[in-house]
């Protein structure tokens, strides 16, 4: 085997060895890297690159170095899981470096910072100004939060007493032509409904749509394969019919929504009635 089939055969493995040991390490070696994360990542790092480029070692020396390496934060993480002190021994604990608009000057040095790299952090976060911060929080994992002063937070609908609608994400019910009949369902809608919705929109046929999204207004995005494609005048009589099937919709979602019984059996009963109407006038709908 000659060096280049070495190094190929050797680099493949160091990294299937190392992708799957940082799966089982779990998503918080790269959202929230503390101190010994960062020495975990690079020490095995370094082992994998010897792996590749050291054939004068044992691939079981390296395999099983990595392994060691690797095993620790995972263990480690368990008794963090249990144990409080032990968390804080480990990882450290958030610091405040300012309060109320002024800055604790201990604590900055406690955490090794200068006024300009904690001027950094602030831009960072689109605060120039310390004197509107009420709070800022340097996090175990080197990051910054701040909390600004309560009379330049944005304003939102409870601070003027608006009542707003329950949102829930919007939620995807066509891939590539197919309709997803279960996310469509569990969202209170029917396949006639958006149906058609997809016809407002330059549709003929579920196959002619590459992707459709529902949000919680019960607004349709909707992705064409034929990005070109026009949308057609739609006729007054399909869009009362769209218009009822929507309102039916609305009526069955309002329904699973409620906890309220009372409530829930007026929603039923009106999306029957909407049901019931549509059926009288479907004939005439075909005119």
């Amino acid at each position: 085997m000659n060096d280049l089939e070495f190094v190929l055969i050797r680099g493949i493995i160091a990294f299937t060895l190392m992708l799957t040991l940082a799966r089982l390490m779990g998503k918080r070696q790269i959202t929230q890297i503390t101190y010994f994360d960062y020495i975990v990542g690079i020490t095995i790092g370094s082992i994998a690159a010897e792996l590749t480029f050291s054939p004068h070692v044992r691939m079981s020396n390296f395999v099983l170095g990595m392994i060691i390496w690797a095993g620790i934060p995972i263990i480690l993480s368990k008794i963090e899981m249990k144990s409080f002190r032990f968390r804080t021994l480990l990882e450290g604990k958030s610091v405040t470096v300012i309060r109320d608009g002024n800055i604790l000057e201990k604590n900055l040095k406690k955490e090794d910072l200068t006024i300009d790299e904690l001027m950094v952090l602030l831009r960072q976060k689109d605060v120039f100004k310390v004197s509107d911060i009420q709070s800022a929080v340097i996090e175990k994992n080197g990051d910054i939060s701040i909390l600004k002063k309560k009379e330049l937070q944005p304003l939102t609908p409870v601070d003027v007493g608006m009542v707003v609608e329950k949102e829930h994400l919007p939620f995807i019910v066509i891939i590539d032509g197919n309709v997803l009949e279960k996310s469509l369902s569990d969202g209170g809608y029917t396949k006639t409904w958006l149906l058609g919705e997809l016809q407002k929109q330059g549709a003929e046929e579920f196959s002619d749509v590459f992707m459709a999204q529902i949000d919680s207004m019960g607004n349709v995005y909707v992705d064409l394969y034929n990005d070109k494609q026009k949308i057609p005048q739609v006729k007054e009589k399909l869009l009362a019919a769209a218009t009822i099937k929507q309102l039916q919709s609305s009526l069955v979602n309002f329904s699973l929504q409620t906890q309220n019984k009372e409530a829930k059996e007026m929603y039923n009963s009106y999306a029957k009635q909407m049901d019931k109407l549509m059926g009288e006038m479907a004939v005439y709908l075909k005119e």
